[in-house]
């Protein structure tokens, strides 16, 4: 199987400090506003939506494929809760809100395809302490 790397670096302090976020082709810094207010730059937990965004698409679209379909389109968003609890700052809950245009896919076997790939995508095993909710519609 595959291996990827991505490095971050911060420099300073918790609140005063900034860092820079590097994988692929994207390098991107990252400040205590960007993840804890509404400051410019990305976070962590964006980029685990990200991933699980485009991990459930893809391992969607395998499951309807082993169906003998073709879908059209696969298209999710993440919402990543970050909280707080009695050990500091916790990703609470996943939102995934995916719609899918396939035709001649059932709704029946549709809904068993979107749960089936919300439990076993890589990125849902790893995060499974998180409440994960999934919004699916086939349209």
């Amino acid at each position: 199987m595959s291996k990827r790397n991505a490095t971050a670096k911060w420099n300073g302090t918790l609140k005063a400090g900034a860092g820079t976020m590097n994988f692929s082709d994207y390098s991107g810094p990252y400040t205590f506003a960007s993840r804890f207010e509404e400051g410019k730059g990305t976070n962590p937990e964006e980029l685990i939506g990200a991933a699980h965004a485009g991990c459930y698409s893809m391992f969607l679209a395998a499951l309807i494929a082993e169906e003998g379909l073709t879908p059209e389109s696969v298209e999710t968003t993440a919402t990543v809760h970050l909280d707080k609890d009695d050990v500091g700052p916790v990703i609470s809950t996943i939102e995934l809100d995916s719609q899918v245009k396939c035709e001649g896919l059932s709704e029946e076997k549709f809904n068993e395809l979107a749960a089936a790939a919300k439990e076993k995508c890589p990125v849902s095993r790893l995060v499974a302490a998180a409440d994960i909710r999934l919004n699916a519609k086939l349209v």
